[in-house]
């Protein structure tokens, strides 16, 4: 193609005779390709190394609140006061059709699972349910029994040596034998939600990003691109995860959250810019020259656009929860590789493909695209003919889609969500068959203080009595501390430990007969177990909550109106954001806790929707929309720069961007909805959430409600008062736009080098 660029190869300039840190990253980087690909290649090298001698020792499946809340602290103390063998973890139930418990053979099976469970090395002590003297340990019709099992010192380890015996002894056909308890549910749980990403990321997300890939660039090279990008990315955010690791452990979701953005945001910024390079080739401009002028446009667009993403995961950091601050941690981290090789070996691969870049040409869909698309073209353009039609209806069927908001409920859906197949769910039943006034959880009610003083005694006796006869819970079991400082009552609560029977009895536990029976008795009674630990959870989530809303929303606002110095546009943003992502909290309310087309969907209908899934979709959503809304302002502003007119500027950008915006949100959708076809419930409403929302933002609020309310407000868009005009300028590139209405100009955006004259005055 002829070289028409008026840029010098020796220091691209902007409008206004600035060359910008983007372009000059463009520029070296196609001007010396080998050397960045080289140094990237050394830098994934040695991320792959150090992935494999520091990720194992980085990651960790516990997850905790760091601000120790009750329950935490029970635990602590039960920990520090009782020998491991003194506590119960794990209940093993042994049924049989044929035979009842006092039968010589049934006693003999379970002298050979006791045996069995012993042998394994992983447990400190294994109940026996014949030496109890009481008929506690055998169900009430006399065909069960249950056999208490207090794992060893690493009980996360033993767990699996525990369940293996568990299903090697359930192989008898005369027998049932089920285990249920806070390490066996941990351990479905970890197996099922690896299994379930492994599926959504590898054997779904990847091939459907492809494909869409694919179509969007209808060339084989040019859709590769994006994906090399990437994995680039995704790898080399691992290694820095580990090193990260080795300082403070972190949640082995971590990986899955880079895996999960890397590629969300590697296909994003690699939209970006090879849309535009191609967009400047198609217009004759030499390819040195392209890839500058698409570093002063769409290199610069990434640059704000990740900026506005690690913003916006900011918040995460802030709630005392490990498993979060490594999704935060592990997103802001993919998130800055991912900027770093868009600019510099995204240009360096681009220098050195050239127009092959469009190489395997796809039929149909494999064809140059006009800068202008002219679906989205004659789309805008019957949204700007009647703004405050398109406006009124947007927002209202948002605020419909919202509304469902009211009734949200949050918390864990526990172990009944879980599928039929896994060992927990199945142990849970079968303890609640045969036992039904037991439970594998507990509240553990730990009482520190003189606990063998009269006063002290006769006031747990009056705890005692009060829960023996009451509905929300089973027989309670009373154990003493060795160094008699501490009591432990172990209070059964009915059904599921996560269910609403279950919080109701612990709630009255905490709220109203705990503090009856000893208060004034100079005693410490802390209530602890994996209800009181998931309710804690919830509590704090749901404190956190608007704190992380008003401090993601304040940063995008300051940084948006950093970037574009308009306050009217960083409003607009904010509030646009914030109904795409009520539109989706809504949205999974209908589906999840009402049920509305979950046999459609293959969801789970539940109770409440899991605590963290709000405050991580508002992070996670915000950060997405922000990037696409920022990379179809700059577009707009560009355009406005040039013309001063509005309607043109909102009909232009849209145009130019919304193949590339719903393509890259119909990437991410197809692999978030890979995380919705799992089995786990709150991966299916992580994977429904992001994507219903980001549908919605791509299409209903970029491509309706932005147009329809940039058209209204007109000129009023580039408004910014006299007394922030001390903002430094940090806009896109293009001439800056002319006053809005009723400024001066020093408080406009004019550019005020000699022989400009701004356009519309």
């Amino acid at each position: 193609m002829p070289n028409t660029s008026s840029q010098t190869h020796d220091g691209p300039l902007t409008r206004t005779g600035r060359s910008s840190v983007t372009q000059r990253l463009a520029h070296r980087s196609a001007l010396h390709p080998w050397r960045v690909v080289a140094a990237w290649g050394l830098i994934l090298v040695g991320s792959v190394v150090a992935i494999g001698a520091l990720l194992g020792s980085a990651l960790s499946s516990e997850g905790n609140l760091t601000n120790r809340p009750e329950s935490v602290r029970a635990d602590d103390t039960l920990s520090a006061s009782f020998p491991q063998s003194d506590r119960v973890d794990e209940a093993v139930v042994i049924r049989s059709s044929q035979l009842t418990a006092t039968d010589p053979k049934f006693r003999a099976f379970v002298a050979d699972v006791r045996t069995s469970l012993e042998e394994t090395g992983d447990t400190a002590s294994v109940g026996d349910p014949y030496a109890i003297g009481t008929s506690s340990g055998m169900s009430e019709d006399q065909h069960a029994v249950e056999v208490t099992v207090a794992l060893g010192n690493d009980p996360e380890a033993g767990i699996e040596g525990v369940v293996d015996q568990v299903v090697a002894s359930d192989a008898d056909p005369a027998f049932d034998v089920a285990i249920a308890g806070t390490y066996t549910l941990g351990r479905d749980f970890n197996e099922i939600s690896t299994s379930d990403l492994q599926k959504g990321e590898l054997q779904f997300g990847l091939p459907a990003a492809l494909i869409v890939l694919l179509l969007v660039f209808g060339a084989v090279v040019a859709a590769v691109l994006p994906m090399t990008i990437s994995i680039v990315s995704i790898i080399v955010a691992v290694a820095a995860s580990a090193l990260v690791g080795q300082v403070t452990p972190l949640s082995f979701f971590i990986v899955n959250m880079i895996t999960a953005m890397g590629l969300a945001l590697g296909i994003d910024y690699s939209l970006f810019v090879l849309s535009r390079y191609r967009e400047e080739r198609a217009a004759g401009r030499a390819k040195l020259d392209a890839i500058v002028a698409t570093g002063g446009t769409g290199s610069k667009a990434v640059l704000f656009s990740g900026t506005s993403f690690v913003v916006a995961l900011l918040g995460l950091l802030l709630v005392p929860d490990n498993i979060l601050r490594s999704l935060s941690l592990g997103a802001i981290i993919v998130g800055l590789i991912t900027m770093a090789a868009a600019l510099t070996l995204l240009p360096a691969l681009l220098s050195l493909l050239g127009d092959r870049v469009n190489a395997l040409r796809l039929p149909f869909v494999g064809r140059d695209h006009a800068a202008e698309s002219p679906f989205w073209t004659r789309a805008v353009r019957a949204v700007v003919r009647h703004p405050g039609v398109a406006l009124g209806g947007g927002v209202l069927i948002l605020l419909a889609a919202t509304s469902p908001v009211l009734g949200l409920h949050t918390g864990t859906s526990g172990v009944s969500s879980l599928p039929e197949s896994s060992l927990a769910k199945a142990g849970a039943q079968a303890l609640e068959k045969s036992f039904p006034d037991q439970s594998s959880d507990p509240a553990q009610v730990v009482i520190s203080g003189n606990v063998e003083s009269p006063a002290v005694t006769d006031q747990i006796s009056v705890l005692e009595k009060s829960v023996a006869a009451d509905a929300d819970f089973g027989s309670p079991q009373l154990q003493l501390a060795p160094n008699g400082e501490v009591a432990l009552l172990s209070i059964p609560l009915v059904g599921d430990p996560d269910g609403s029977q279950a919080r109701q009895g612990l709630d009255r536990l905490r709220s109203d007969l705990i503090p009856a029976a000893f208060d004034g008795t100079g005693t410490v009674a802390l209530v602890g177990g994996t209800t009181a630990e998931n309710v804690d959870y919830s509590n704090e989530i749901n404190h956190w909550l608007p704190i992380v809303l008003a401090f993601v929303l304040g940063l995008s606002f300051v940084l948006l109106t950093l970037v574009f110095r308009s306050l009217v546009l960083s409003i607009t943003a904010v509030i646009l954001n914030l109904l795409s992502v009520g539109a989706a909290y809504g949205l999974l309310v209908l589906v999840f806790q009402h049920g509305v087309g979950v046999d459609l969907l293959g969801f789970q209908q539940v109770d409440r929707v899991e605590a963290w899934v709000p405050v991580f979709l508002f992070s996670v959503l915000f950060a997405l929309s922000m990037d696409y809304h920022v990379f179809l302002l700059t577009r707009i502003r560009e355009r406005y720069g040039h013309t001063g007119e509005t309607v043109d500027a909102v009909v232009h950008g849209i145009a130019a961007t919304g193949r590339i915006i719903t393509g890259a949100a119909l990437i991410i959708v197809v692999v978030f909805a890979g995380f919705a076809a799992g089995e786990l419930v709150m991966f299916q409403q992580m994977g429904f959430g992001v994507g219903v929302a980001l549908l919605v933002d791509a299409t209903l609020i970029r491509m309706v409600v932005v147009p329809a309310a940039m058209t209204l407000l007109g000129k009023w868009n580039w408004y910014l008062p006299g007394w922030l005009n001390w903002l430094p300028e940090l806009h896109v590139e293009g001439d800056p736009p002319p006053a809005a209405p009723g400024t001066r100009p020093e408080t406009s955006l004019i550019d005020s080098s000699p022989g400009h004259t701004p356009p519309g005055r």
